[in-house]
C-alpha cells in the first residue's frame, strides 16, 4: 500500500511504501519494512529501520516511530489536514502541514520542528487562521504529550507495531 503525501495547493510530497499492519484504538497502523522506499520530488530514501505510522482517526497527523533509526530519531509526527483512506482501499493520503513533532533519543529530546517552513508555506499557500491557528494549538498539544509519554505517544504503544512489523519478516523492495 501507499501513503501519499501532497501540499495545501495539491503538488506531490513524500509518497511511502507501506504494509497494512492493523488497527487498535488509536488508528490504523501501517509498517515500513528496512529496505522499502520513501521517495518525493527532488528526494528519495530507504528505509534504514522499520518504523511504523500512525493514521489517526483526527485526520490532523500521522505518528511515525522508528526503531534502530541511525539517527537516534525515535518519533516524527507531521501535522497535516485531511489525513484519511482514500476511495482505493491500498492509499492512506494527507496534506503536509509543514509543522512537525520530533523526539529523539538523547539531549536534543523533543521539539516542534520546521517552523520557518510553516511561516513560509502560510504565506505562499494561503493557509486560512482558523487552519493555522488549530494546527499550532495541536503541535504544542503533541510536544507535551511526546514528552510525558502518553499514549500512543510512549514506546510500548509503538513497539507492538513494530514487533508485528518485524514478524512478518518483509523483504526489501528492490
Amino acid at each position: 500500500m501507499i501513503f501519499q503525501w501532497r501540499k495545501w495547493d495539491g503538488s506531490p510530497h513524500w509518497r511511502h511504501e507501506c504494509v497494512y499492519l492493523g488497527a487498535d484504538e488509536w488508528g490504523d497502523w501501517l509498517g515500513q519494512p528496512v529496505g522499502w522506499r520513501s521517495a518525493r520530488p527532488g528526494a528519495a530514501f530507504v528505509a534504514a529501520g522499520p518504523n511504523v505510522t500512525l493514521v489517526s482517526p483526527e485526520g490532523d497527523f500521522a505518528l511515525t516511530v522508528n526503531r534502530d533509526h541511525p539517527h537516534g530519531m525515535r518519533i516524527y509526527i507531521d501535522l497535516g489536514w485531511e489525513v484519511r483512506w482514500s476511495d482505493d482501499p491500498l492509499l492512506a493520503t494527507g496534506i503536509d502541514m509543514d509543522l512537525d513533532v520530533v523526539r529523539v533519543e538523547g539531549e536534543r529530546g523533543t521539539w516542534v520542528d520546521d517552523r520557518d517552513e510553516w511561516a513560509e508555506h502560510s504565506a505562499r499557500y494561503g493557509y486560512p487562521a482558523d487552519v493555522m491557528s488549530r494546527l499550532e494549538a495541536l503541535a504544542l498539544d503533541l510536544e507535551d504529550r511526546v514528552r510525558r509519554q502518553v499514549a500512543p505517544f510512549d514506546d510500548a504503544t509503538a513497539d507492538i507495531w513494530l514487533d508485528r512489523l518485524e514478524a512478518l519478516r518483509l523483504a526489501p523492495r528492490s
